[in-house]
């Protein structure tokens, strides 16, 4: 059986042009239609990690088109200024790549799916709630960015750190230097030394500071001057009323700072979904879904017949 094909490929979002690797199955024909699937990045990602040469690439050996977009403002997709984490354009990003699919001849436009990891997970979720384009979903380790910044960024202090947002967008709108924060240490040596013992931190830094995840797009960094609209957000906002599409949930049992084990549990708990299961991979954390053979199969072991079922 021949291998399959990765095809680069762009289109408009707003203003600007999406980034886009296309995951095409084996023995693809572009005379037949196919079901489809959205793949999301992390924060701080982009689409050659764990959500593209993972996940998509094996939903792809399993027959689906798949297509993994870099984010807005960050990866080789297109908007100034750079690294900009907007949980509203993040899920914009999504409906878009779903209107790309829609306009491919061989997709499916009845038979679209979402799957994301970390924060590209709870963007799917939210994307899922007001787009019933999308007719099935899958977080992997799925993160509530909004949760995330107000507590963990925040030190549990979030009405400081959006005076501290307020004050630096001030400053740029009137000449100062735009500051871009790189999210984590730059290697696990350092942020042990640094005081660092959160599971998560000196994990994601073990990803995405070594040649194991490492990507010339995966920046790992972040506009926090732009960063006051996740303060008020919420991934799961009205997910009892509107998210009613099947829904996946995938967590390991290692919980961390990141707070994938209790969001993926809140967000199976709330969703409306009459067809929902929760996926616990145990012995295994947040960062062992990205990328290791064994746990990535258990997830895979479930998610490829849940999409088969529902797409």
């Amino acid at each position: 059986m021949s291998a399959i094909t990765i095809k680069t490929v762009s289109y408009p979002n707003l203003g600007w042009q999406t980034a886009a690797d296309l995951y095409l199955p084996a023995g693809f024909d572009e005379g037949k239609k196919y079901p489809a699937i959205v793949s999301t990045h992390p924060i701080g990602s982009c689409k050659e990690q764990t959500a593209g040469n993972v996940y998509a690439k094996g939903l792809a050996e399993q027959g689906f088109v798949v297509l993994v977009h870099d984010a807005s403002f960050q990866g080789a997709s297109g908007g100034e200024p750079r690294f900009i984490e907007d949980p509203s354009i993040r899920v914009s990003d999504i409906r878009f790549a779903v209107d790309y699919l829609q306009s491919l001849p061989y997709v499916d436009a009845g038979r679209i799916g979402a799957i994301g990891v970390c924060g590209g997970g709870a963007y799917t979720i939210h994307a899922g709630i007001t787009d019933h384009r999308i007719q099935a979903l899958v977080s992997i380790t799925a993160v509530n960015y909004g949760r995330l910044i107000r507590e963990g960024f925040a030190q549990f202090k979030p009405r400081e750190l959006a005076a501290n947002i307020a004050g630096m967008r001030t400053a740029q709108a009137q000449g100062a230097e735009r500051d871009v924060a790189n999210l984590l240490p730059d290697s696990v040596e350092a942020g042990k030394a640094a005081g660092i013992t959160d599971i998560d931190v000196l994990e994601a830094t073990e990803y995405y500071k070594t040649a194991r995840g490492q990507q010339p797009n995966g920046a790992t960094s972040q506009l926090m001057s732009f960063s006051g609209a996740a303060m008020g957000w919420d991934a799961f906002l009205n997910a009892e009323v509107l998210l009613t599409q099947p829904l996946m949930v995938v967590i390991g049992d290692k919980p961390g700072g990141f707070g994938a084990y209790r969001d993926g549990w809140e967000i199976y708990s709330r969703a409306a979904s009459e067809n929902k299961q929760i996926v616990v991979a145990e012995g295994w954390s947040h960062y062992d879904l990205y990328d290791k053979p064994e746990p990535v199969a258990i997830a895979m072991a479930q998610v490829v017949p849940f999409f088969k079922a529902n797409l």
